[in-house]
């Protein structure tokens, strides 16, 4: 059975995702077959498997950085938010139900025994498991039958590093603090604490560092530097939202719905020069882009109710009605119709006139898409006609059929991964209006090159020298600059003796 070491944060955003995955990259690069795992996450941004199951998009990038296919094993529960006191449960890749936050915690230790079967199947297959915590262990409101904190380490016999953000200030009482709110048979399990996201002269953090090692008698395994590594995030917390970028030569804007979902498809944009990408809430942000997208979302029509009563819909479709494209994907690209119609209360149930960018109807099913795909853009006209015949790849996750009427024309032709001859019509377009269920549209180089192509043509500017880059080939320079790092900053021979050790 593999070795185990643990991830656990002070709080939310702490960096236990890109630490874990710095870890599987460095295990990976000596040697050893490594997995990441998190027994249960809380996020909206989720991907599918080759299986068509569903986990969270943090664990798909540790095991990419582990150099491993991504599977469900890794997060076997996954909570994506429905409103602010509930959830849609999905364990082991499939749809459980939608649970009220004290259902599912009275709930949620039925599900110990696939958790354990999730792992030990993991940890029977690889020499390191690396685990990621969620939250802080010391929500003490929450410790009784935890499964993904302390719980999850007696459970998995994991020695702890504790994770704490200096820069947002006050990193040892967070540290110092979780660490007596813990139990003593918890305060044993934690063998390292990281020090994360500090900018500066270490040599002044040092005293601090001393007091707070003879405070806990813990040592203090590394001072992690604050790093600016281009990686999928997992959840809104992204640090992506709060950015204010100076509006480049190709300017793409994309509403932060409240209910944002898969704002990951957009990052390939973010590593293209000339081009900005901005994440807008308010009309006074979205100025003038040349495109304008509207993302996934876990609920389409209360989100669009939001972009109603906020004014963002009435500013898209002026830009839409004064020439500027206009890209949605799933929720986004629903939200585009003549209508939505919720007859089985999936969402909010009843019906609501669309955005009407789009000829086309919604309906909503219980039954949830979940598959990959891969597929062509068809002959596209318009604004965006450099994507005509453009090979994409990515995958489908909604509750939702849309069926296009007359005057719509088709986007792309898809195939599903699990069939094995049928493809079928995805997505649609309308003079400068475009839409697909397809998240992950514009991961390869040549669909986000084609479209910056287009804008920079309508715009009378030439982007022969804005390059794309291959987001997969992208991410692993990403992931090793991210070992380095470590291998830096932290104290490996220290962290392998912990792992060699156990507790």
């Amino acid at each position: 059975m593999a070795k185990a070491i643990m991830i656990q944060g002070t709080m939310s955003n702490a960096g236990k995702s890109l630490l874990a995955a710095g870890l599987c990259r460095i295990f990976h690069q000596d040697g050893y077959r490594v997995a990441p795992f998190k027994s249960q996450n809380m996020a909206l941004n989720s991907y599918i498997t080759e299986e068509g199951l569903e986990m969270g998009r943090a664990q798909v990038m540790q095991a990419e950085a582990a150099g491993i296919r991504p599977s469900v094993l890794m997060n076997p529960i996954l909570l994506k938010p429905t409103n602010d006191v509930g959830s849609q449960v999905i364990v082991n890749g499939e749809v459980l139900g939608n649970m009220n936050a004290r259902d599912y915690f009275k709930y949620k230790h039925k599900l110990i025994p696939d958790i354990m079967k999730a792992y030990n199947t993991l940890a029977a297959e690889n020499d390191i498991i690396v685990i990621e915590g969620a939250g802080s262990p010391a929500e003490i409101n929450l410790k009784q039958e935890d499964i993904v904190n302390m719980g999850m380490a007696k459970m998995a016999k994991a020695p702890v590093l504790l994770v704490g953000d200096i820069d947002r200030g006050g990193v040892f009482a967070q540290l110092i603090g979780t660490v007596m709110l813990l139990e003593e048979d918890e305060k044993a399990m934690v063998k390292g604490m990281i020090i994360n996201k500090f900018r500066g002269d270490k040599s002044i953090l040092d005293p601090g560092v001393e007091m707070l090692e003879q405070m806990s008698h813990i040592p203090v395994v590394g001072v992690a530097p604050y790093l600016q590594i281009e990686v999928e995030d997992e959840d809104s917390l992204t640090e992506r939202f709060d950015s204010h970028r100076e509006v480049g030569v190709i300017d793409i804007a994309v509403i932060r719905l409240p209910r944002i979902s898969n704002f990951t498809d957009f990052n390939p944009f973010e590593s293209m020069p000339g081009v900005s990408l901005r994440y807008v809430k308010k009309v006074s942000e979205l100025k003038n882009p040349d495109m304008i997208c509207i993302p996934g979302t876990k609920n389409t029509m209360e989100d669009l109710q939001w972009m109603r009563e906020s004014g963002m819909e009435a500013a898209v479709l002026k830009q839409a009605a004064e020439g500027k494209v206009i890209f949605g994907i799933c929720g986004g690209y629903q939200m585009l119709g003549e209508t939505l119609a919720d007859p089985e209360g999936v969402e909010a149930g009843g019906s609501m006139k669309g955005m009407g960018l789009l000829p086309m109807d919604t309906v909503f099913a219980s039954e949830k898409t979940r598959t990959r795909v891969s597929g062509v853009f068809q002959n596209v006209s318009g604004d965006l006609q450099e994507l005509s015949g453009t090979v994409l790849e990515g995958y489908e996750i909604h509750m939702g059929v849309s069926t296009l009427r007359e005057g719509s024309g088709t986007l792309t032709m898809i195939q599903d991964h699990a069939a094995t001859t049928e493809q079928k019509n995805d997505g649609a377009y309308c003079k400068n209006v475009y839409g697909t269920y397809v998240h992950g549209v514009f991961d390869k180089e040549e669909v986000a090159k084609a479209v910056i192509a287009a804008l920079g043509r309508k715009k009378g500017i030439n982007t022969d020298e804005i390059t794309g880059v291959d987001f997969q080939e992208f991410k692993e320079t990403q992931y090793d600059i991210l070992a380095d790092a470590l291998r830096e900053h932290l104290d490996m021979k220290k962290i392998y003796q912990i792992l060699e050790e156990g507790v």
